[in-house]
């Protein structure tokens, strides 16, 4: 496998910073997207709400057709059920949706931070798919993050040992 290149190795530490921030912001995205899914869709079924007629933070019921089961939204195809939000007629922003469009804007920025890394540090493709279900499994981005900067900089930090080395190991030869 191709190693990066020594002159390669700023690029590679603004890459790596810029994972770091792109992991961190998704992964707190990610874990407020499941909070508000674990709002909406389990027996709870209330939404995030943000200004209009009730206040600076409020919750709103969000009503479920006749019929629908809590997996039913899990279903593809949602079986033909559907949820109504009450919170649109008090005003306010639907800070669940915002959360949700959110996310997925952050998670583009993310999946560009890891191509980035990825194609500087010349990791197998492997690598790249796993840190991308970093964004979409809760959690995962911050134990990523943790375990790929150690890496990271330990490899800089090995390569460049070696590289400062390398002189005086010649010279030591003549």
């Amino acid at each position: 496998m191709p190693e990066p290149k020594a002159a390669s190795f700023p690029k590679i530490r603004g890459a790596l910073k810029f994972y770091q921030i792109a992991s961190i912001v998704t992964g707190v995205m990610l874990l407020l997207l499941l909070a508000e899914m674990i709002l909406k869709y389990t027996p709870i079924h209330l939404e995030l709400f943000a200004g209009g007629d009730r206040g600076l933070l409020w919750f709103a019921p969000v009503i479920m057709q006749d019929g629908c089961q809590w997996y039913s939204l899990f279903v593809p195809g949602g079986m033909g059920c559907e949820d109504i939000s009450t919170g649109e007629t008090a005003g306010g922003i639907n800070l669940s949706l915002l959360i949700l469009v959110a996310h997925g804007w952050f998670y583009v920025v993310y999946l560009f931070a890891i191509f980035r890394l990825w194609s500087l540090m010349r990791w197998p493709f492997a690598r790249f798919i796993m840190l991308a279900l970093g964004g979409v499994i809760p959690a995962l981005s911050f134990i990523m993050e943790v375990r790929v900067s150690r890496e990271v900089k330990a490899y800089l930090a090995s390569r460049e040992a070696a590289t400062a080395a390398e002189p005086q190991t010649q010279e030591a030869a003549r």
